[in-house]
């Protein structure tokens, strides 16, 4: 078993397992090659619906994490992010990540945020709230899973969730860390104060981080006592990455919604109407990604949010070879990594 999460300091290098891209035991086969060719973590994204209708895929992340977690033996896993507040009861969440982490004791990381209509709508009996509700569902969904994992015959009065003397009878003896997605200041402040982690995604511009989330999330530790350097950054990176500049910058377009601005997504909850509308984006896609042939060229885009201090760098590559790219990554770009920012 590999060392726990409060060895902040490590860099981590992770694989995101496009579960909107591939079905589950392919996906599952990818993961099990990522750790093989020397990937720290393994993350998944938690969505009821995919980008796009069109060979699109939804897998749960729950069995399918826990799959994976019985496939591997060192890597950590987790969600990048679960929702645990509309789909899913709070409470059941923690029961579920507490079964899991005793199934694989001390690699299981539950990455939560607020959510996203096309995922929660189709099944919800109730209109998508502001951003305001969502936040305070979030909050106060931690609080509860928190108390689970570290009480017995726990009542919970809340403003949205309840429980009445609930236990959950196994759990691990650490409780689950918590990593809390950010895209702005209120959320990044939110993580510095309660957070194990932080995860916010690249491509949206240097300024973002390096102005906006990054000391939101110190000015959120240091308002509570907490030592800023001990909460753990994760950032998914958008990379494609490959030999041939032409076959990156196509790989790109299998991520065409990316290329969409949030006002053309907002309020868009059919894969359908979702995979037209990224059509017309598919030539900006690439916008969002990294692209490189070359290791050198590549660590010069990546240096940027290495000294920034992100330190958990999960990949993300765009294109249908998941195999070739975990290959060369781990020949090429992992160990350049290591060897000059561990």
């Amino acid at each position: 078993m590999m060392s726990t999460q409060s060895d902040k300091k490590k860099l981590l290098l992770g694989y995101k397992a496009s579960a909107e891209q591939f079905a589950p035991q392919e996906l599952l086969e990818f993961s099990i090659a990522a750790e093989r060719h020397g990937f720290d973590s393994v993350f998944t994204s938690d969505h009821f619906q995919p980008w796009h209708h069109t060979g699109g895929h939804a897998p749960a992340s729950i069995p399918w994490l826990a799959a994976l977690g019985q496939r591997t033996e060192r890597i950590f896993i987790g969600t990048s992010v679960l929702t645990p507040t509309f789909r899913y009861n709070p409470a059941v969440v923690a029961q579920s990540f507490a079964t899991m982490a005793c199934l694989t004791p001390g690699r299981v990381i539950l990455g939560v945020g607020t959510g996203e209509s096309m995922n929660e709508v189709p099944i919800m009996s109730e209109e998508w709230p502001p951003y305001k509700e969502r936040f305070a569902r979030l909050r106060e969904s931690i609080r509860l899973m928190r108390e689970l994992w570290s009480h017995d015959f726990v009542t919970f009065e809340g403003d949205y969730y309840r429980t009445q003397n609930a236990t959950i009878y196994d759990r691990p003896s650490e409780p689950v860390p918590v990593y809390v997605a950010a895209g702005g200041a209120a959320a990044a402040r939110y993580a510095g104060r309660v957070a194990d982690g932080l995860i916010t995604t690249s491509g949206k511009g240097m300024e973002l981080y390096a102005g906006t989330i990054l000391p939101a999330l110190r000015e959120g530790a240091e308002a509570t006592g907490r030592d800023p350097a001990s909460i753990a950054k994760m950032i998914e990176m958008k990379v494609s990455y490959a030999k041939d500049r032409d076959q990156a910058m196509r790989d790109t377009r299998n991520w065409a919604a990316l290329g969409l601005s949030s006002e053309e997504k907002t309020g868009v909850e059919d894969p359908r109407e979702m995979e037209r509308l990224a059509a017309g984006a598919a030539d900006r896609a690439h916008n969002r990604f990294l692209v490189a042939t070359d290791p050198e060229e590549h660590l010069e885009q990546l240096r940027p949010y290495l000294e920034l201090g992100f330190n958990h760098l999960v990949f993300h590559a765009p294109g249908a070879d998941q195999l070739s790219f975990i290959r060369l990554y781990g020949q090429e770009i992992l160990p350049r990594i290591r060897e000059r920012w561990n």
